[in-house]
């Protein structure tokens, strides 16, 4: 399993890279138009999954993902395992927001492998706090749902909504 993680994350971390690179030097972007329909698919999946999060569903959020999956909130966190340990994890963001924002500004699938570039604000109860959270997030899609999730941070910033 952990063999597995390290492959992933590595494989994932080159496909970034060249998502960044070729967004970076204004080339267009072609890549939906060679998209499979699993891959089709697997978009329209995590396009739900954010959406869920910004209905702040977490029955929704779970709909999408296998009941094992694993999530793991940033390159500098621990995966955690399970429906319970990511609603333990996630639950308070939910519960301390009266609003959540989960803005999707690129996709990219190959395989069973779903990458998006996001920018998420939770808009905190406390009107003086709030988070804008970007980052990429990496999917890995099995047998039609979430099976892996992990964000990579590139920016966190905390305020005024």
């Amino acid at each position: 399993m952990t063999q597995r993680r390290e492959l992933l994350t590595a494989s994932a971390t080159g496909m970034i890279a060249t998502l960044l690179a070729s967004t970076a030097s204004g080339q267009e972007n072609s890549i939906d138009s060679s998209l499979t329909t699993d891959e089709k698919a697997n978009i329209d999946l995590v396009d739900r999954f954010c959406k869920a999060w910004e209905a702040m569903d977490l029955d929704q959020v779970f709909a999408t993902m296998k009941t094992d999956a694993i999530y793991r909130q940033s390159q500098d966190t621990p995966p955690v395992t399970g429906h319970q340990a990511i609603s333990d994890m996630m639950k308070l963001w939910v519960d301390d927001s009266y609003k959540i924002d989960y803005i999707v500004e690129e996709t990219f699938a190959r395989g069973p492998v779903v990458i998006n570039r996001r920018i998420d604000i939770y808009h905190r109860n406390n009107a003086d706090d709030h988070l804008e959270w970007e980052g990429v997030g990496l999917f890995l899609i099995e047998d039609g749902l979430i099976r892996e999730w992990q964000d990579f941070t590139m920016r966190v910033q905390r305020g005024r909504a």
